[in-house]
């Protein structure tokens, strides 16, 4: 008698397939999921034999672009070869010491540590400020945020969330809380809505109640900065992050944030004092452990802070200017955007979130390549694609996403201001 054939199910596998199956069906199916990028001329890319205008990068100074910087980097690829493989505990190149030297100075903190990403200061640095104490977490922060806070709940501590953008909420928290160990997480400016919190009001009720307020401006850093009476858009002067732009201070404050977004390179870095750095390089595994950031990322930084203070105000100009064309016409056609910043992250939500596949296909026709936002990425309410501006756009670029947008619009694809979307009541259940 033949033996029963063994089962070859998965019920973890099944589970999680289950999970994402509405945003596995649109990968598998949808050329601007998971694309191949196979060719790059300026910010246009193309994707099979279609050319499109690309709104989907996160080098908002469009220094991944900049001969300024692409020609600096072979020297110093001479010098030092393609990577340096000791971990920082064993070996920094003075290249990492130069780059704090100069971040530190335009930030206006104390001190600051680099390290290759911000998930591996999350998942580092989050576990030890908060020891076995409370970490109050932001119900909108950063998916890489709240894995780190649950290594920390993992070693002891507490996690509890508090509303998005809202300070009173998190003051309730506080003052109801014993546990004399607080940490406050949240972004700076939000990954979806491209809007900045009230940092001076968080960071009053943070000090209010002994609290460690620690921040994550991987957006924000080099788009906004510090206000100036002739600062050249309403982003402010520098890119040097969201605390110097709403004039706050670091104390009891600590800053994350990127050089992958706006410096296009491979490489982040925490704001701190001297203390907790010097607690940092024997306590954090990234210091103790990981490989490095390529030496190519680090040369790209030291360039980038270079063409930052020579042309950075300019190029965050002309970003703003393609940012508020966008926003402009959305508020003319009457379409709803949570955006009320002006900063260059756009998120579009769809009238109907059933139609994110056939929307996703117009815009790829009509040459225009953004993020799509689907669920379970995003709550079946926020469903849309996200639009991000960079300087390297063009004017003719901008003008071939706006038409597309007009014509989403016309179709009744887009969500209007005011009205609610068809999925509120299937998204609630």
């Amino acid at each position: 008698m033949d033996s029963p054939r063994p089962s070859h199910s998965q019920p973890w596998l099944d589970h999680w397939l289950e999970t994402v199956r509405d945003l596995s069906a649109l990968t598998e199916s949808h050329p601007m999921m998971d694309a191949v990028i196979e060719e790059i001329d300026g910010r246009m890319i193309r994707v099979g034999n279609q050319w499109l205008a690309d709104f989907a990068s996160c080098n908002y100074l469009g220094f991944d672009l900049d001969r300024e910087i692409i020609e600096a980097i072979p020297a110093y690829v001479d010098q030092w070869g393609t990577h340096p493989s000791w971990s920082r505990l064993l070996g920094s190149p003075v290249l990492y010491e130069e780059i704090e030297e100069r971040l530190t100075r335009l930030l206006g903190c104390e001190d600051t540590l680099v390290l290759p990403t911000i998930t591996h200061i999350h998942m580092s640095v989050i576990p030890l400020l908060a020891a076995s104490g409370t970490i109050f977490l932001d119900s909108r922060a950063h998916k890489t945020i709240y894995d780190g806070c649950q290594i920390a709940r993992s070693k002891g501590a507490a996690v509890k969330r508090f509303r998005f953008e809202d300070p009173e909420h998190l003051e309730e928290l506080l003052k109801a809380e014993r546990d004399p160990a607080r940490l406050v997480c949240m972004d700076g400016v939000n990954s979806m809505t491209g809007n900045a919190p009230d940092i001076r009001e968080f960071a009053a009720v943070a000090r209010r109640y002994n609290a460690l307020l620690y921040v994550d401006d991987a957006h924000g850093f080099g788009v906004i900065g510090e206000r100036s009476p002739d600062e050249t858009c309403h982003y402010g002067r520098k890119g040097n992050s969201v605390i110097r732009h709403f004039d706050e201070t670091y104390d009891n404050v600590v800053l994350i944030g990127g050089f992958s977004k706006a410096y296009s390179a491979l490489l982040a870095f925490i704001a701190c004092t001297p203390e907790v750095k010097a607690l940092l390089k024997v306590a954090a595994p990234p210091y103790l452990y990981s490989g490095p950031s390529p030496v190519a990322s680090l040369a790209a930084v030291l360039k980038g802070l270079d063409v930052n203070a020579s042309r950075g105000d300019e190029l965050r100009r002309v970003l703003c200017a393609h940012t508020m064309r966008v926003l402009e016409r959305l508020d003319e056609l009457g379409v709803y955007t949570p955006n009320r910043s002006g900063y260059p992250i756009i998120e579009i939500p769809l009238s109907d979130h059933r139609r994110i596949s056939e929307v996703g296909r117009f815009l790829f026709d009509n040459g225009v390549y953004v993020t799509l936002a689907a669920y379970p990425l995003v709550p079946k309410v926020d469903v849309g694609f996200r639009v991000q501006l960079t300087s390297a756009n063009t004017t003719e670029q901008v003008d071939t996403l706006l038409a597309a947008i007009e014509e989403l619009a016309d179709r009744g694809e887009l969500r209007l201001e005011g009205e609610e979307a068809s999925d509120t009541v299937e998204a609630a259940a």
